[in-house]
């Protein structure tokens, strides 16, 4: 499938994700994309749990969830681990927004940002409170991400139409 345009409806979906807490507990549940409806999401795809640049984009992605929440958006992080891999990454790295497994990578299809025998771009997607895709960053190599600065400046522009 083709990566969806800005403007574009947004692909729905449905995961299970896990969302470390206070006091060490971890929440599983389902997270779905029209049911969030209502507040813009940043949809953060990243290649793997544990890897260093995508443990330095978490890390700076949570360290600034108040400049996030400040702009009224969410954030989710997904890839193809399972439950178990995204608790252990969460917790040793004190992940403080919900991780989310496509296991069967159904979702990374539906975005267009497969790479057969790689497995994904890294990717963000701003989708509006409307479920439109409002902004995006497919890398070719995903060796370097889209910052918090960036993103939130984005965010900040849904704001403004």
């Amino acid at each position: 499938m083709p990566v969806p345009e800005i403007g574009a409806p947004a692909p729905d979906f449905t995961l299970q994700g896990v969302l470390f807490g206070d006091g060490g507990t971890a929440e599983r549940s389902q997270y779905s994309l029209s049911a969030h409806q209502g507040t813009p999401v940043v949809l953060a795809f990243y290649p793997g749990d544990g890897s260093s640049v995508c443990t330095k984009q978490l890390c700076s992605y949570t360290s600034d969830l108040d400049r996030f929440r400040d702009v009224g958006a969410t954030v989710w992080g997904i890839n193809f681990s399972d439950l178990d891999s995204h608790e252990s990454f969460a917790r040793k790295h004190d992940l403080r927004f919900p991780l989310l497994a496509d296991t069967d990578r159904s979702v990374v299809r539906a975005y267009g940002i497969q790479m057969p025998g790689l497995g994904l771009k890294r990717s963000v997607f701003i989708v509006d409170a409307d479920g439109v895709v409002r902004w995006k960053h497919v890398a070719r190599i995903g060796l370097t991400y889209q910052d918090s600065d960036t993103i939130t400046k984005e965010l900040a522009a849904l704001t403004r139409r």
